[in-house]
């Protein structure tokens, strides 16, 4: 009886202590929960973001925003004894921050195709303002960014689509492989700061209506970029460079003035990457995570529909195309749709995979991926197609295993109607080609043109 006691006095004590400590971490939890204004920082550049915590225990997550809208987060995180740790594993990234005075210090971590990149971490509660500006001019729509001399992919103009709710606008940069993501921020002093961070991408722009009626766009990233001129100075907009994508400044022209002007107009998706000849069958063989070769022969792609998608799990933007294929995957797979991605991951990470996986669970992909190779080796892997420099491309095969065309980069949500038409674009030519049959399929050509692209 008196071991039967003791051992039922332990017991209930491991409870409390058990029940104590979920206690603990919830209370922990609670006093980080709700909205936050961070700010990571890098080379001068602060970027401004907004952080949402919520949950506790096994249910702790951070959120990030993409424009006015809660976008991705975090794939675990923890809070204890005052340090909190937010992991975005499909992005290696990691925020580590205590909690000092009611305010989140620390650090980001982030590893991407480039060396990886540390920034320094602050993040205060989130107050609205008693006061907002209510005379912010309207600067909604689209608008094109002629460019001084060809990006290094060899456009002349990007568009710059902005959202706008009073003097709350969301706008973003699209070029030819994507955009930067919704850069969000308010109205204040004649301007609007406009800063974007959901994991990956940071950046920030400064935006102003002229007098003229064009938009002033001081655009700054807070990773390292080499100077073109490195005697030059003026601060964190002053990031000059030989590729135009970022150029410390630009100029927005609405788009019926961009036209009327003669201005030059962003490339075209579906022409500015074309198959190197449209009766060659498009082939692939790579292994996939396990290290079983699969190739287009396999049975899982003859006679079917194809999508071969050239990607990374370090682009942004394959991230916010995989999100769009998961949808196109369980809509259409059982009507004789395949998609297969075509994986380029940098060599530091063909070992572990560790981004590929997070990124396949995070998104839910059912679709096949293979790991084709390093990111250098996509022209050796992918020689059938010309002019190949955007990530992502997308590949339409027909059931005859022939290219009927090639849609370069992918525009995300935060692109507005260009998205909306992008969409529509990818799901009307999936319907056409299921359609037909592998004889009909043959005398499908690529169209010279799409309205996403004018």
């Amino acid at each position: 009886m008196r071991i039967s006691a003791v051992t039922a006095s332990a017991a209930v004590l491991l409870g409390l202590g058990a029940s104590l400590a979920v206690s603990q971490t919830t209370s922990q939890a609670a006093g980080i929960d709700g909205r936050w204004d961070a700010q990571l920082t890098q080379n001068g550049v602060a970027v401004p973001f907004r952080l949402d915590i919520a949950g506790d225990g096994p249910t702790l997550k951070g959120i990030f925003y993409d424009g006015f809208k809660p976008y991705d987060g975090t794939t675990s995180a923890t809070y204890q004894d005052g340090k909190l740790v937010l992991n975005v594993e499909h992005y290696l990234t990691t925020i580590t921050a205590s909690l000092q005075d009611g305010k989140l210090v620390g650090s980001v971590d982030s590893q991407s195709r480039g060396p990886a990149s540390h920034y320094a971490f602050e993040a205060t509660r989130h107050v609205d303002e008693k006061t907002v500006a209510s005379n912010a001019p309207s600067i909604a729509g689209s608008w094109i960014i002629p460019l001084d001399g060809p990006s290094s992919k060899g456009e002349k103009a990007f568009r710059f689509i902005v959202e706008q709710h009073g003097p709350d606008v969301a706008a973003s940069i699209l070029r030819i492989d994507g955009d930067t993501g919704a850069y969000s921020g308010t109205y204040k002093d004649g301007k609007w700061v406009l800063s974007h961070f959901d994991g990956s991408r940071p950046g920030v722009i400064e935006v102003s209506l002229q007098q003229d009626g064009t938009l002033h766009i001081l655009q700054a990233t807070a990773k390292a970029r080499p100077a073109a001129n490195p005697a030059s100075s003026g601060g964190a907009y002053a990031q000059e460079t030989a590729d135009s994508r970022y150029a410390s400044q630009l100029v927005a022209y609405r788009q019926d003035v961009a036209e009327a002007k003669g201005l030059p107009e962003p490339d075209n998706y579906l022409t500015h990457t074309t198959a190197r000849d449209p009766n060659e069958k498009f082939t692939f063989n790579f292994p996939d995570v396990n290290g079983k070769l699969v190739s287009n022969d396999d049975p899982r792609f003859k006679g079917k529909v194809v999508l071969a998608i050239v990607t990374g799990t370090w682009c942004p933007n394959c991230h916010d195309e995989a999100q769009y294929l998961v949808e196109l995957d369980k809509k259409y797979r059982d009507k004789g749709l395949a998609i297969v991605a075509l994986d380029f991951e940098e060599p530091e990470q063909q070992a572990s995979l560790a981004r590929e996986k997070a990124f396949v669970k995070q998104y839910g992909v059912q679709y096949t991926y293979l790991i084709a190779g390093a990111p250098s080796d996509m022209w050796e892997k992918v020689p059938q197609l010309v002019n190949l420099n955007t990530w992502p491309a997308t590949v339409f095969i027909g059931r005859d295993g022939r290219v009927k065309a090639v849609h370069s980069g992918f525009a995300s949500p935060a692109s507005g109607d260009f998205h909306r038409q992008l969409e529509e674009e990818f799901t009307a030519r999936i319907e056409q080609l299921l359609a037909e049959t592998p004889s009909q399929s043959v005398a499908t050509s690529t169209p010279a043109s799409s309205t996403a692209g004018q």
